[in-house]
């Protein structure tokens, strides 16, 4: 976390390969099966196809009733599922993006301001989902709810006033963090 400008989402791009670094490397594990959500991922969508005919084309080898129910788990139910994607809201593009990326999950997220425009309830269903993911995330987000829900650690890069050079590593969750410096993080909401 930190102030905008801060370096979060280049941090972010970083680790998922989208930009290389100034200097030095990054290294990730052999086993390591990366899925990256973007801000901006959602632009992958083809806005002439409805939900359910984007997760066929995602997901060709899968039948009908799987995709449905992976549509249903993602609050697309009925004709949702018959919605042009030109037509979704940006929390409902949102959603679809998080289906895509976590119907066959990779052991490692990289996650980029996952609740950008989703409603309250859509953001508990998404931290509900990823309480019960096993693998390892590294996430950025300015939202109470999120942070709260499934942060172990915290990473604060620019510091108080968002310029630091040291980026300062909190061990704890982020109601841990928020108990020890005195303040929620910069930039947080509800």
């Amino acid at each position: 976390m930190g102030r905008n400008g801060a370096g979060k989402t280049t941090l972010l791009k970083m680790i998922a390969g989208v930009e290389m670094p100034d200097s030095g490397e990054v290294r990730l594990g052999a086993s390591l099966i990366m899925g990256y959500f973007a801000q901006q991922s959602l632009d992958v969508l083809d806005a002439n196809l409805t939900v359910i005919e984007q997760l066929q084309k995602d997901f060709p080898q899968e039948g009908l009733g799987s995709l449905r129910t992976l549509a249903g788990a993602f609050q697309f139910s009925g004709d949702d599922v018959d919605k042009p994607i030109r037509a979704l809201s940006g929390g409902e593009k949102s959603r679809l993006g998080m289906a895509r990326l976590l119907y066959d999950p990779p052991n490692f997220l990289v996650l980029d301001e996952p609740t950008n425009h989703m409603d309250l309830a859509t953001k508990e269903m998404l931290v509900d989902a990823l309480r019960g993911y096993e693998g390892t995330m590294i996430f950025v987000s300015h939202d109470r709810t999120f942070l709260r829900g499934l942060s172990s650690r915290v990473l604060e890069l620019g510091g108080e006033n968002g310029t630091g050079a040291t980026p300062k590593i909190y061990p704890g969750s982020y109601v841990e963090y928020t108990s020890q410096t005195g303040h929620e993080a910069p930039g947080t909401h509800s």
